[in-house]
This record gives C-alpha cells, sequence and structure tokens, in this order.
C-alpha cells in the first residue's frame, strides 16, 4: 500500500499531473510587481511576461513605470502596464490594489520589490534614514501583504514573493538599517504563510545576493569595496539581472504549489559559507 506522502494516495484516481510546462505557465494570471520599473523588479517583469503573465509594474515614478511597461510588452507580447504607487503610504496602497482589481479582474501574484539602501556606520546613520529603509522595505511589504491578502484570500488563490536579501540572515558592517529591514521581511513571510495556510495563498521570500543594480552601482566607483562584496559570493562575481527570473517564475507559479513561508536564496553561494 502506497502512502499519501508518496504522491500516490489510495482512493478514487488522482487528477491528471500537470506537465512542467503547464506548472510553469503564468497564462490567465495578474502579476503585480513595486518596485517594478528598474533592476531586479524589472527583470522579474520580463521573466514573468515571457510565462504569460499580464504585467503590472508600480513605483512612485508614473512615466518611469509606463516607459518600462511599454518595453516589456515590446520585448514579450505581453499586456503590461504602469501604476503609481508609494509602498509607504496606505491609502495610496490600497487604491492601487482596487485599481488594478477593477482593472484587470483580479490579481493573482505579488512581487514586493521596493527597497532602498543606506550605507554607513550605526553611529552615522541618522534616524530619519533608518525609518525611510525600514519604511520602504518592510513597512511597504507589509502593506502590501495586507492588501494583497484581501484580494488574493477570497479568491481562494495567489502567490506573493517578498524580496529579502542574502542580508536577511548574513550581517555585514555598514548596513545596519537594511539588515534589520531584510530580517524583518523573513518574519513577515513566515508569519503571513502561516496565516493565510489553507486558503490557496501562498508567501514566500527570495533572497538575491550582490546583483549589480542601481542600489550597487555606486560601489563600482571603489572597485576594493565592490570586490569585498562580491568575493563574499562562492561563485565571486555579481549576479547577472536575469538571473533572478527563473527563482521568481517559480515561487510565482504552480511549480512551487507546495512552498510556503520559506526563503529561496540566488546569492552566487553567499550564504553557503
Amino acid at each position: 500500500m502506497t502512502s499519501p506522502i508518496d504522491g500516490n494516495p489510495d482512493g478514487p484516481a488522482a487528477a491528471a499531473v500537470p506537465t512542467m510546462s503547464e506548472l510553469f505557465s503564468l497564462r490567465g494570471r495578474i502579476a503585480l510587481i513595486t518596485g517594478g520599473a528598474t533592476g531586479l523588479g524589472l527583470s522579474i517583469a520580463h521573466g514573468l511576461a515571457q510565462a504569460g503573465a499580464t504585467v503590472v509594474l508600480a513605483s512612485r515614478n508614473q512615466s518611469a513605470c509606463e516607459s518600462s511597461a511599454r518595453d516589456v510588452a515590446d520585448a514579450t507580447g505581453a499586456l503590461c502596464a504602469g501604476e503609481r504607487l508609494d509602498v509607504t503610504d496606505e491609502r495610496d496602497v490600497d487604491a492601487a490594489f482596487d485599481r488594478i482589481v477593477e482593472r484587470f479582474g483580479g490579481l493573482d501574484v505579488l512581487v514586493n520589490c521596493a527597497g532602498i539602501n543606506v550605507r554607513n556606520a550605526i553611529e552615522e546613520v541618522p534616524l530619519a534614514d533608518f525609518d525611510t529603509v525600514l519604511d520602504i522595505n518592510l513597512r511597504g511589504s507589509w502593506l502590501c501583504c495586507r492588501a494583497a491578502g484581501r484580494v488574493m484570500r477570497p479568491a481562494g488563490r495567489g502567490s506573493v514573493i517578498n524580496l529579502g536579501s542574502a542580508l536577511s540572515s548574513v550581517g555585514i558592517a555598514g548596513r545596519t538599517p537594511y539588515c534589520s529591514a531584510k530580517a524583518g521581511v523573513l518574519g513577515l513571510t513566515r508569519a503571513a504563510a502561516l496565516e493565510w495556510a489553507g486558503t490557496g495563498l501562498r508567501c514566500n521570500t527570495l533572497c538575491p545576493g550582490p546583483f549589480l543594480t542601481d542600489l550597487n552601482r555606486p560601489l563600482l566607483a571603489q572597485p576594493e569595496r565592490a570586490q569585498a562584496l562580491v568575493g563574499r559570493t562562492a561563485l565571486n562575481r555579481w549576479g547577472e539581472l536575469h538571473e533572478i527570473r527563473g527563482a521568481a517564475l517559480f515561487l510565482a507559479s504552480d511549480a512551487s504549489s507546495y512552498v510556503t513561508g520559506t526563503e529561496l536564496y540566488v546569492d552566487g553561494g553567499w550564504t553557503a559559507q
């Protein structure tokens, strides 16, 4: 007799197992990516659009979102739109989610990619800078998770992907605001996943290592500091922006239907050491 945990439960014939292309397909799905106009968010947008999703790029810069949305649409043939959204503003978040649901008929995937970093010794970081980093990286993710839950939970399905970092679990000097915020994202993800368990709505954290995004590009002017950062990875190189797409698609799609409350590191082996 085969047990259910083996994947072949006794009883009536189970539904046909989806093919791999079906598991990773996002056709008919609506995806919102905050911080989607540039960097990792924009790269993820390309990946989800290539998998068939209708993608909404959101940031505080409306023109940048619309321009990036046109680029994604031209490159992939998918429907893509730009949406102005300040993730730190409660009313702005709720209104943006309402507009997206009204326009597209629902929401299936949320990628909380809006983020900011401040680099300085803890004694030199103004409280206002600390608050700004937590507001965007953590408070913003929480507000968008709450709004997503209100939409996705009644629908009985959905995937929320919070952007953490290798620094969610590994500290580095001069990054106390960012490390604090990204560690908090792990706690948010785990608690939300438990609250949503059994509803069809999943929540996971995607944790990139050192990618050459706008947040990290200033380090190129300081080669020694740049190499010290990249040298922490096992692969000893920057991540290329397209290398985030496969992991994001996995978490967004039905391929990860048994995955919730965990973190997936795309960090070149940083956290392996």
